[in-house]
């Protein structure tokens, strides 16, 4: 990396007052519960169980991930949509079984409490789901804003949802930084005129991450700190 490109990524991270995070794949690891609800889908059919190891690097796309990994079908089948009302009714009773904060999360939110930035959550998850999945959780009682998949009239990769963001925290959008394991994360937030940070110990990891153009990549949560100069 060139000094010059050093600076740049420096002076983006000059001014930070919030931190604004994806929801699944770069808070907490939700592969176990939405596998497991996706694979009942199977079992519940006769077929044979499917090992976590297929669902998980297609978490972060939900319903539409699950199902393909399950059956092979996309949103464009006939079938899709029973199917996903049906994923969605095993999912809603297993919400935080299996589902756990990814491993520095706990304290890097902590730091950024103690350095009195603010800090929410942007998903596409419905708030059906995540409201009482942050509700269950307590590493969310300090989330100062919590944006669902559709609070918005536009989910990510559309911005709205983290200006909306921004609103609810009062801070401009210039001064905010937005973490996700997703491209769509990255488009959303570069859209938003946000600094962006990829996720790579995410569902995708590092072999996706390098095409997306964020600011900066971290390989675990705690990386963060330092560009936020809090650390």
């Amino acid at each position: 990396m060139t000094l010059q490109v050093q600076q740049t990524i420096s002076d983006m991270f000059n001014d930070v007052k919030a931190v604004l995070f994806d929801l699944d794949g770069t808070l907490i690891d939700s592969a176990p519960d939405l596998g497991a609800a996706a694979d009942k889908m199977r079992t519940d059919r006769g077929l044979e169980s499917l090992p976590l190891s297929l669902y998980r690097p297609m978490a972060g796309a939900g319903a539409r991930g699950m199902i393909a990994v399950a059956f092979g079908i996309t949103p464009l089948d006939a079938e899709f949509n029973n199917l996903k009302e049906e994923f969605f009714s095993n999912y809603q009773v297993r919400l935080v079984k299996n589902t756990y904060v990814f491993e520095g999360i706990a304290e890097l939110i902590n730091q950024i409490c103690l350095a009195g930035l603010k800090w929410g959550v942007v998903t596409n998850k419905a708030a059906r789901f995540t409201l009482p999945i942050t509700q269950a959780m307590p590493l969310f009682m300090s989330a100062q804003t919590i944006v669902s998949g559709d609070s918005m009239p536009y989910a990510k990769p559309h911005p709205a949802p983290l200006l909306e963001a921004a609103r609810q925290l009062d801070v401009s959008p210039a001064c905010c930084v937005y973490v996700g394991d997703d491209e769509r994360d990255i488009v959303a937030g570069r859209a938003a005129g946000m600094a962006t940070v990829a996720a790579a110990y995410g569902y995708l990891g590092t072999s996706k991450t390098a095409d997306w153009k964020a600011d900066v990549t971290i390989f675990n949560p705690l990386e963060i700190l330092g560009f936020l100069k809090i650390a």
